[in-house]
């Protein structure tokens, strides 16, 4: 799968996703606004084949009702959030499949709740669009569901293969892990991925996608049940979590104070 970013708003992604790089078919992922992805679609002579949209909020919606009305196309989104989203065609839940033809492409719809209530990730090809679940080093913050409602989403993608590459909805990779240090101060990934994130962002370059095999190494979301962030957690709140949504919530809400 070949992905393309295109920057919107202040630090979100609007993934653009073909087959290949000359694909004259590609599938638009949460187009928060629709001029910067309108020019694009119109300066490569693209065609939609799909939206897929993983959250209601605004700044993953905002462009939806405009790209449709001059590139139509099937909309993919979390069934329990089409009212809060519009022009939703094709609702789909946790497990769904949804077969692009145009690209010879599957994708399955996994459930990660607690950003939103009804927040989906498309997992396919070898990609994973996570929008604002799974951040390359963090991951969203709770506003409509509960902290166990997030870790177990989560684990859910944790679970997908090494080699997956995570395309997340925003440009967050570098506060993530300047987070994830303080967590982990003695791992020596972070601090090398710190090194390499400081470089593209310096050359203005996106820092996504990440690959799962990384995160699983260095993102404090997707390290619950790892001993070294445990004892961060125990050490923060003053008290030994027995489990890891436990651990999650401390750690979540660490981040959220910081």
């Amino acid at each position: 799968m070949h992905v393309i970013a295109v920057p919107v708003l202040s630090d979100n992604y609007v993934w653009i996703a073909g087959q290949t790089p000359d694909a004259d078919a590609v599938i638009v992922v949460d187009p928060g606004a629709a001029q910067p992805v309108a020019d694009y679609l119109s300066t490569q002579d693209l065609n939609v084949a799909a939206y897929f949209i993983t959250h209601h909020h605004g700044d993953h919606t905002g462009g939806l009702a405009k790209l449709v009305a001059k590139w139509p196309a099937p909309v993919y989104a979390p069934a329990d959030e089409t009212q809060r989203i519009g022009h939703v065609d094709h609702p789909v839940r946790h497990n769904d499949r949804v077969s692009i033809t145009a690209l010879g492409a599957e994708f399955e719809v996994i459930s990660v709740p607690g950003h939103t209530l009804g927040h989906i990730a498309f997992h396919g090809a070898g990609v994973l669009f996570s929008g604002d679940a799974l951040f390359r080093g963090g991951c969203g913050r709770v506003f409509e569901g509960t902290f166990e409602q997030m870790r177990a989403g989560l684990a859910r993608l944790r679970a997908l293969p090494d080699s997956t590459a995570v395309y997340a909805g925003h440009e967050y990779t570098q506060k993530n892990l300047e987070f994830a240090a303080r967590v982990e101060p003695n791992n020596a990934d972070i601090h090398a991925l710190r090194e390499v994130v400081a470089t593209r962002r310096s050359r203005g370059e996106p820092t996504l996608p990440g690959q799962l095999a990384e995160e699983r190494q260095i993102n404090p979301f997707l390290r619950w049940d790892q001993p070294v962030v445990a004892a961060a957690a125990a050490e923060r709140d003053g008290v030994d979590h027995q489990d890891g949504d436990a651990v999650f919530a401390s750690i979540r809400r660490w981040k959220d104070a910081s």
